[in-house]
C-alpha cells in the first residue's frame, strides 16, 4: 500500500525508471502528477484538491482541453495504476467531508470508474484484498466495485484485451485478470463473509458477466465487418454460437457435457431465448443434430433423455416446478426443431417414455404438474405420432401455456431441406374446471371446410328471460316437497325447480329441515345432473352446506362416516371435505344468527378439486398479522362482529371421524397409495377444520390429534400433501390457547421445530418452504416460554 504523504516508491523506483526513457516534453506528465501529488499529500483545502483532481483527468482525454495523444497514452500505461493506489491510501471519511454533498467521493470515484478498466479493476480488487476488517476503507472499495459492475465496465475490461495492441501482449496480466474476473464470488465471498454484497453473489454476477460478454462479442463481431457488411441483420444467437464454437460440442468432452447435460438436466436458470439458442445450435449442423436425437457410441439423446427425466415419477415429486417447467420447454424446442425422418427410428421408444410421463402427472395432485403434462403430452404425441388419434386434454390457458405452445412450431432445419413434418392443432380446453382426456375425437376442421356451414354465430340469441318464472312456478313450496321432487318426480322442470329453491328453504324452514336432515343430505350427495342446468354443482354444494349448517350434528356424522364408505368416487369424497369445511366456516361466524348465510362455492381452478385451501390460507395470513405486533394507528373501520361460536359445540363431529381410518386402505380406496390428492384434500380440510375450532373447548384435543396426523404424514412424498400438513401445524399454533400449548403439547412442539427447520431449508416445492417458514414464526412466539421449559 503506498504512504499518503510521501508517494516515496513512484519519486524514486518507479518516477527513476521512467526518467531515463521519456523525453523531457513526455516527461512533463510525471512533473504534473507529482505536483498533484504533493497538493493532494498536504493540502486540507477541499477546493484546491478537488480543481487538482479535475486538473489530472484531462489525461482521459475528456475535458476541453486535452492532454496530447501521447501524453495519454504515458499516464495510462505507466502513472494510472501507481495513481489509484495512492487515492485509495487517502480515503478516509474526514478526506471525504472536506467537500459538501459527497463531491469528493465522486470525483475520487470518477477515476476508478472512467479511466483504464482493465487497472482500475486489479487496484480495485487488490485494494480489497488487502484492506482491514471490517474498515471504512474495505466497505467503501466494495461499494465502488459494486457500481462498476453496474455501469457496465467488466465489459471495457474485456473489451481493451480484445483490442490490436499496438505494443506485445502481456500474457501475465491477461491470465491475472481471466483469474480474478472469473473467481471474483469466491474471493470476495471469502473476504466480506457475512457483509458480502448481493451483486457478488455467483447467481447475480455470472449472469451480469454473461450479458457483457455478449456486448463485448458484439462489439468485435463490429469491428471486424467490412463497411457494407455492417448493415446486414443481426445474426441470431444460434448463428453466434455457431460461428464461436463450431463444432466443439462434437469434439470435446467437457463441452458436451455443458451443453447438452449441465445446462439442461443440472441447472434450469437460463432464459427462454438462452435455450432456444442453446438447442438452435445443436440443429443448425448435421454433427451437432446427432445429439438431438440419434444415438451413439458416445453421445446424449437429449430429446429421449429430456422425455425419461419429464417423465421420472421421483423427479415429479421431488424436483421444483420451476425445473419441470424448464425441461418442458425444453422438449418442445427440440421437437420443433426435429422433423420426420429424424423421429421415425426410435418413434416407439419415445411414445413409450411420453405415455409413462402422462401417467405420472395426471396421477400428481398439483394442477400445474397435470397441466404440464397435458400440454406436452398434446404436443409431443401430435409430434412423434402425427397420423394416430390426437390426444385432446381440457385445461385452463394463461401466458405460460401460450408461451409453451409457441414453442413447439416446427422450425426448419439449418443445414439441408426441412423436414420439420406437418404442422399439427392443439385442442385447448373450454371448461378449465375439469381435466379430462379424450384419446379418439377428431380433430377440427381446417378453415373453410364443411364445418363453418354448422356455425351458428349468425343467430339471434334467444330471449330465456322468462324461463325463470316458469321455473319458479313448478318450484315446491316445502323442504319436503323438494325432496320428493328430486327423487321421484320424472318433471325435470319441476326437478330443476327443486334444486334451485332448495337452499332458500331450508334456511327458511330449520325445523323442517331438521325433520329430514340426514335423508336430504344423502340425496344430495349422490345426486346426479339430469338436465342441462346451469351451475348444477354450485346449486348442489350450497344445498348440502345449507342442510349441515341447519342440523350439523347428524349430517356432519353421516359424512364423515361417508367418507370412508365402499363405492364412492374420489370426486364425491373430496365433495365431503368441501362442504364440512363450508360449513364449519359458516358456523364459526361471529353474529351469524339473524343474517343471511355467506353463500359462495368453491373455485375449481385454483387448487385440486376446490379453493378451500386458499381462503384457509387466507384466513391464517390475516390470523398472523393480527398476532404481529404493530404500533398502533387508531381505529379504523367498524367494530368486528360478536357472538357465540357455534361451530364449538359440533367441532368433534367434523373434524374426530375423519382421523380414524386414514391409514386403512379399502378396495376402490386407498389414501396411503395411489389416493394422495384426497389425502392433500384431507390434511388442508383438518387444518381449516382446527383454525376455525379457535376458542373452543375441543381446541386441544383437536390439536393433539391433528399433530399426531402429522407426523405420521410428515415425509411423504407428494407436495400437496405436505402443504397441507403444514398449513394444519400453523392452524393448531394459531388456534389452541398458548397455555394449553405449553402444558400439554410441549414436547410435540419442540419435535415438530426440528422438523419445521429441515423443510424450510431442503424441501424441493417453494410452498412447503414458505409454510414451513410461516410455522416457524408463530413458533418463534413461544420460544423464550419453550426454552426454560425444555432446558435440563
Amino acid at each position: 500500500m503506498l504512504p499518503v504523504d510521501g508517494f516515496g516508491f513512484w519519486e524514486g523506483r518507479e518516477l527513476g525508471k521512467v526518467n531515463h526513457r521519456m523525453d523531457p516534453e513526455v516527461s512533463a506528465v510525471r512533473l504534473t502528477i507529482l505536483e498533484a501529488v504533493h497538493i493532494l499529500s498536504s493540502s486540507e483545502d477541499g477546493g484546491r484538491i478537488f480543481c487538482t483532481l479535475e486538473s489530472l483527468k484531462r489525461y482521459f482525454g475528456e475535458t476541453e482541453n486535452p492532454a496530447l495523444p501521447e501524453e495519454q497514452e504515458e499516464f495510462a500505461r505507466i502513472h494510472f495504476s501507481t495513481f489509484l493506489r495512492f487515492l485509495v491510501g487517502k480515503l478516509s471519511p474526514d478526506w471525504l467531508e472536506l467537500l459538501p454533498d459527497g463531491q469528493m467521493e465522486e470525483l475520487w470515484a470518477s477515476f476508478f470508474l472512467e479511466g483504464p478498466a482493465d487497472q482500475a479493476f486489479l487496484v480495485l480488487m487488490e485494494s480489497i484484498e488487502g484492506a482491514a476488517s471490517p474498515s471504512f476503507r474495505l466497505m467503501k472499495m466494495v461499494q465502488l466495485l459494486a457500481r462498476f459492475l453496474s455501469v457496465g465496465r467488466m465489459a471495457a475490461v474485456m473489451e481493451g484485451q480484445c483490442r490490436q495492441q499496438a505494443g506485445p501482449a502481456f500474457p501475465l496480466l491477461q491470465e491475472t485478470l481471466l483469474t480474478k474476473v472469473v473467481g471474483l464470488p469466491d474471493r470476495l465471498g471469502n473476504r466480506l463473509q457475512r457483509e458480502n454484497l448481493a451483486t457478488f453473489f455467483p447467481q447475480n454476477y455470472f449472469p451480469l458477466l454473461g450479458e457483457e460478454v455478449l456486448r463485448v462479442l458484439q462489439v468485435v463481431v463490429d469491428s471486424l465487418r467490412g463497411p457494407g457488411e455492417s448493415l446486414r441483420p443481426r445474426e441470431t444467437e444460434p448463428e453466434v454460437l455457431s460461428r464461436l464454437l463450431g463444432n466443439l460440442v462434437t469434439k470435446n468432452k467437457k463441452a458436451q457435457f455443458v451443453m447438452t447435460r449441465k445446462l439442461l438436466f443440472l441447472q434450469y436458470s437460463c432464459t427462454m431465448p438462452m435455450l432456444q439458442s442453446l438447442l438452435g445450435y445443436l440443429a443448425m449442423d448435421s454433427q451437432r443434430r446427432s445429439l438431438l436425437m440419434q444415438a451413439g457410441p458416445t453421445t446424449h439423446q437429449v430429446l429421449k433423455e429430456l422425455l425419461e427425466t419429464w417423465g421420472s415419477s421421483s423427479a415429479i415429486r421431488h424436483v421444483p416446478l420451476v425445473q419441470q417447467r424448464y425441461v418442458s420447454k425444453a422438449i418442445l424446442i427440440c421437437l420443433a426443431h426435429l422433423g420426420e425422418a429424424e423421429l421415425q427410428d426410435s418413434r416407439d421408444e419415445l411414445l413409450a417414455s411420453l405415455m409413462e410421463g402422462v401417467k405420472s402427472r395426471l396421477d400428481s395432485s398439483l394442477p400445474p404438474v397435470r397441466r404440464l403434462g397435458m400440454i406436452v403430452a398434446e404436443v409431443a404425441s401430435a409430434r412423434i405420432h402425427p397420423e394416430g388419434p390426437p390426444l385432446k386434454f381440457q385445461y385452463e390457458e394463461d401466458e405460460l401455456t401460450r408461451e409453451m405452445l409457441a414453442l413447439a412450431m416446427p422450425r426448419p432445419a439449418a443445414d439441408g431441406p426441412s423436414e420439420a413434418g406437418p404442422s399439427f392443432a392443439l385442442v385447448s380446453g373450454e371448461t378449465p374446471d375439469r381435466e379430462t382426456v379424450d384419446c379418439s375425437g377428431p380433430q377440427a376442421g381446417p378453415e373453410g371446410s364443411d364445418s363453418e356451414l354448422d356455425s351458428d354465430d349468425e343467430f339471434v340469441p334467444y330471449d330465456m328471460s322468462v324461463d325463470r318464472e316458469r321455473r319458479s312456478s313448478k318450484a315446491p313450496s316445502y323442504v319436503r316437497g323438494c325432496l320428493e321432487a328430486l327423487t321421484g318426480s320424472e318433471d325435470w322442470e319441476r326437478w330443476e325447480a327443486a334444486l334451485w329453491a332448495l337452499e332458500g328453504l331450508i334456511f327458511r324452514s330449520p325445523a323442517a329441515t331438521q325433520e329430514v336432515s340426514v335423508e336430504l343430505a344423502k340425496v344430495l350427495l349422490h345426486l346426479e345432473e339430469k338436465t342441462a342446468v346451469a351451475g348444477f354443482d354450485g346449486l348442489r354444494q350450497r344445498a348440502l352446506v345449507a342442510v349441515t349448517v341447519t342440523d350439523p350434528a347428524p349430517v356432519a356424522e353421516y359424512l364423515t362416516t361417508q367418507f370412508y364408505a365402499l363405492n364412492y368416487s374420489l370426486r364425491q369424497r373430496m365433495d365431503i371435505l368441501d362442504v364440512l369445511t363450508l360449513a364449519a366456516q359458516e358456523l364459526s361466524r361471529p353474529g351469524r344468527l339473524g343474517k343471511a348465510p355467506q353463500r359462495g362455492s368453491p373455485d375449481p381452478g385454483s387448487q385440486p378439486g376446490g379453493a378451500v385451501v386458499p381462503a384457509w390460507r387466507a384466513v391464517v395470513e390475516e390470523r398472523i398479522k393480527r398476532k404481529t405486533r404493530r404500533f398502533s394507528k387508531g381505529s379504523a373501520g367498524q367494530a368486528p362482529a360478536v357472538g357465540p361460536n357455534e361451530f364449538n359445540l359440533v367441532a368433534g363431529y367434523f373434524f374426530f371421524p375423519l382421523l380414524q381410518h386414514f391409514d386403512r386402505p379399502l378396495v376402490t380406496f386407498d389414501l396411503l397409495g395411489d389416493d394422495q390428492l384426497v389425502l392433500g384434500r384431507l390434511a388442508h380440510t383438518l387444518g381449516a377444520l382446527m383454525y376455525l375450532a379457535v376458542n373452543t373447548m375441543v381446541a386441544m384435543p383437536m390439536g393433539k390429534a391433528l399433530l399426531e396426523f402429522v407426523w405420521a404424514l410428515r415425509f411423504h412424498g407428494d407436495a400437496y400433501v405436505r402443504r397441507g400438513l403444514l398449513s394444519a401445524v400453523s392452524a393448531v399454533l394459531l388456534s389452541v390457547p398458548t397455555e394449553q400449548l405449553l402444558a400439554d403439547l410441549l414436547d410435540e412442539l419442540l419435535e415438530a421445530r426440528s422438523w419445521l427447520g429441515d423443510v424450510a431449508e431442503k424441501d424441493p416445492d417453494e410452498d412447503c418452504r414458505l409454510l414451513a417458514v410461516k410455522a416457524l414464526l408463530l413458533l418463534e412466539k413461544l420460544r423464550d416460554k419453550l426454552l426454560p421449559l425444555s432446558s435440563p
